[in-house]
């Protein structure tokens, strides 16, 4: 147990041996999803998960929602863990990029998918029609124009609406989809705070912490666009496609995007 600046106090799950890594998940989902992933890095690392704020057995997060708790909160737990080594996954991988930005020490910083608005590159023009979904407690519409407004490159996303909320509703039986649901509110909240951070890829140029910032290449054609912008702008930076993997690559754990992730935190 870990306790915050505020005094709130957030549960740490480890795993594994060797050099700490501490993971930071991403919006919609918990910790859950990324116990196959730290599984595969336990016999190289000791392996950190925690949940971020309002997420199972995580405090509550304050309400307007600020990304400069989560960078608090961070902060704190590289502090009490020692980890030097930072691993964030989508909106995670936003927290993790901007704790870096700020000069909370960590060593390298690697990112999956982080959904920056550098230059504008990520799409946001879906975020208030999803809002608004989720306000008046539709939530079935209000994930279906999400994954529709992300998942740029899928044929489902060109689907009419009714046909996309008709296939949320199946998905929303499932254990991850019931997850997805109960957050979506608490996501398109930290979809509003990221889009704010909207500004040039030299926003992020102060960064020292040695960087790797990789998505799937099957994945919205985006994020390719941004890591490139933000490789270009941090000094000891590279991007890097992973074939065939997707936005949820990091869940699936498959040995080709696990191993680029090991290899750029083994100790050299």
């Amino acid at each position: 147990m870990i306790e915050m600046r505020d005094g709130a106090k957030i549960p740490l799950h480890t795993t594994g041996s060797g050099p700490d890594l501490l993971v930071v998940h991403g919006g919609g989902v918990t910790i859950d999803i990324y116990r196959r992933l730290a599984a595969r890095l336990a016999d190289r690392f000791t392996v950190h998960l925690y949940n971020r704020r309002g997420r199972a057995d995580a405090p509550p997060r304050s309400v307007p929602y600020s990304i400069q708790e989560d960078v608090d909160d961070l902060a704190q737990v590289l502090a009490h863990t020692g980890a030097v080594n930072v691993l964030g996954h989508s909106g995670g991988a936003v927290v993790a990029i901007e704790a870096a930005r700020q000069q909370v020490p960590m060593r390298r910083l690697a990112v999956y998918d982080v959904p920056l608005p550098v230059d504008g590159l990520f799409p946001t023009d879906w975020l208030p029609a999803a809002q608004a979904a989720a306000r008046a407690g539709d939530t079935a519409r209000a994930l279906a124009l999400t994954g529709a407004g992300l998942n740029t490159q899928s044929a489902a996303g060109k689907l009419p609406i009714r046909v996309q909320v008709a296939i949320t509703k199946m998905f929303l039986r499932t254990p991850i989809g019931r997850t997805m649901g109960d957050l979506v509110a608490m996501t398109l909240d930290e979809s509003a705070a990221i889009r704010d951070l909207i500004g040039p890829a030299s926003r992020w140029a102060g960064i020292t912490a040695e960087t790797l910032l990789v998505c799937g290449a099957s994945g919205p054609p985006y994020y390719p666009k941004i890591h490139g912008a933000l490789a270009a702008a941090i000094p000891n930076a590279r991007a890097l496609e992973i074939p065939s993997s997707t936005h949820d690559g990091l869940a699936r754990a498959t040995p080709k995007v696990v191993e680029p992730f090991a290899e750029f935190f083994a100790d050299r």
